[in-house]
């Protein structure tokens, strides 16, 4: 029997884990998480034979939490990307698998079915030198794409523009279509979040509801509402409004980005 810990920030690809595992008579969920933190607190704590880890996930990245991980008790790791730029060749040829979301159960059997004789064939010094090394390439594609500046095409009127994504400040979801803000001109395509969200996956995005992504790039100022969401002021002049649901995520992102007097723990955001 595997002990299995799922780590993703999408409820929706929790419970598809989730549902996949427990057609498995081997595997036994003991811990599920939406963010990094209480993820790698539970880890460290009580060691999993298994982790499924999300490689973006909002408040930790999965690297950062594969790297925290203590060597002498590493579990197998599966990653888990809806991008396929993540150095995918490099799990291909390691001793480390990973899933590309959408999966199906054929790619999620084969997967395990690796997963299990690595269990039986490896030591935990094989396991961690694979993890140093895959690691070590996902960042070096992650750099490469940060240093790229693709352009989509949006329309605005009765006319299609080509924008740089770095350019853009907002980015919302608008029934069949998202809405793209660049200082105060808007910009519609045919699209769905998630696929912008993937489109402009070289800036540093952050959703602040269901339907709001910012790129962070270009806030300008942040303040609060009385019942604690954020506001926030983007250079083009732009004020959007992060929802209830997704308070927490922003407050911690936002801690990450403070500088904190040396020997002070950070405070909640906005706290005196």
């Amino acid at each position: 029997m595997m002990d299995v810990i799922i780590v993703d920030d999408e409820p929706a690809a929790r419970r598809t884990l989730r549902e996949c595992c427990a057609r498995e008579p081997d595997l036994h969920i003991v811990g599920e998480y939406g963010e990094g933190r209480s993820a790698l607190e539970a880890i460290c704590a009580r060691p999993p034979h298994l982790l499924f880890l999300d490689i973006q996930i909002d408040s930790m990245d999965g690297v950062a939490l594969a790297r925290a991980l203590d060597p002498e008790t590493l579990p197998l790791i599966v990653f888990v990307t809806a991008y396929h730029h993540y150095a995918l060749e490099a799990f291909e040829v390691s001793a480390v698998d990973y899933l590309l979301k959408p999966f199906d159960d054929e790619r999620f059997r084969k997967t395990l079915a690796r997963v299990r004789r690595r269990r039986e064939a490896e030591s935990g010094a094989d396991r961690s030198t694979a993890l140093t090394s895959v690691l070590a390439q996902i960042e070096r594609s992650a750099r490469a794409l940060s240093e790229c500046r693709p352009r989509i095409l949006a329309e605005s009127g009765s006319r299609m523009h080509m924008l740089d994504v770095a350019l853009v400040e907002l980015v919302e979801a608008d029934r069949n279509y998202v809405k793209l803000t660049i200082g105060r001109e808007t910009f519609h395509a045919r699209s769905t979040l998630q696929q912008a969200e993937k489109s402009l996956q070289s800036q540093p995005l952050l959703r602040i509801s269901r339907s709001c992504l910012v790129n962070m790039n270009h806030v300008r100022e942040i303040s609060r509402t009385p019942r604690g969401d954020f506001i926030l002021v983007l250079v083009g002049g732009t004020t959007v409004t992060s929802s209830e649901g997704y308070r927490d995520p922003v407050r911690q992102h936002l801690e990450r980005l403070k500088l904190n007097p040396v020997g002070r723990e950070p405070d909640d955001y906005g706290s005196a």
